[in-house]
Formats: structure tokens, C-alpha cells, sequence
């Protein structure tokens, strides 16, 4: 459960910045040399490693050297696990949301 949870923790700290969810749209695609990666952004080739090292550590992207460049390829499964995680609270909230509507609906 510990490491589950550190996991996650990458996970969702990867996914808390714009620019790392931009670059996982773009590899949704199709998989991305790192140069067309930082095309559509302002900012550093330097910027662009630190975020996809932060991707790399939450296991969402894979690298593959061919030749002088790093292809890029999205992991999916990582989104997956935070997906069922957040899911596991939907009944829950699903019960508590209801509730609160009756209880609404009954007072106005």
C-alpha cells in the first residue's frame, strides 16, 4: 500500500503541472521525438528534460534511444491506476451528492 501510494503521489504530481499535461496530449497522439516535444512551447530544451524526467519517474512516458534522438512513447497504464483509484471514491460520492439533493430539495 505504501509504495501504491508513493506511486500515486508521482502520478498525480506529474499531472498537477499544464505544460507536463500538454506534453502527454501530444504523445496521446502519436509517439514524439524530444525536439517535437518542445516545439509548441516558450520555453528551454533544458525545461522541457526537467518535465519529461518528472514523467519518466511517474513511469507515464518510456524513452527509446534510435540514433541521435529519444522517441517518446506514452505509458498509459499509470493514468489508469489513478483512474480506478479516483473511481473507487465515485460510489461514495455519488451517495453523498444525492443526499444532498433531497436534503435541498426538502428545504427550499
Amino acid at each position: 500500500m505504501v509504495k501504491s501510494s508513493m506511486f500515486l503521489s508521482e502520478v498525480f504530481h506529474s499531472l498537477s503541472d499544464p505544460t507536463r499535461r500538454k506534453i502527454l496530449e501530444g504523445l496521446s497522439k502519436r509517439p514524439l521525438t524530444v525536439s517535437e516535444i518542445k516545439a509548441p512551447f516558450r520555453i528551454s530544451l533544458v525545461a522541457i528534460s526537467k518535465h519529461l524526467k518528472v514523467l519518466e519517474r511517474a513511469k507515464l512516458i518510456r524513452r527509446q534511444k534510435m540514433g541521435r534522438e529519444h522517441m517518446i512513447r506514452l505509458h498509459p497504464q499509470p493514468l489508469r491506476d489513478a483512474h480506478r483509484y479516483i473511481e473507487s471514491f465515485k460510489k461514495d460520492w455519488s451517495r453523498q451528492l444525492d443526499a444532498l439533493e433531497k436534503f435541498l430539495e426538502r428545504n427550499t
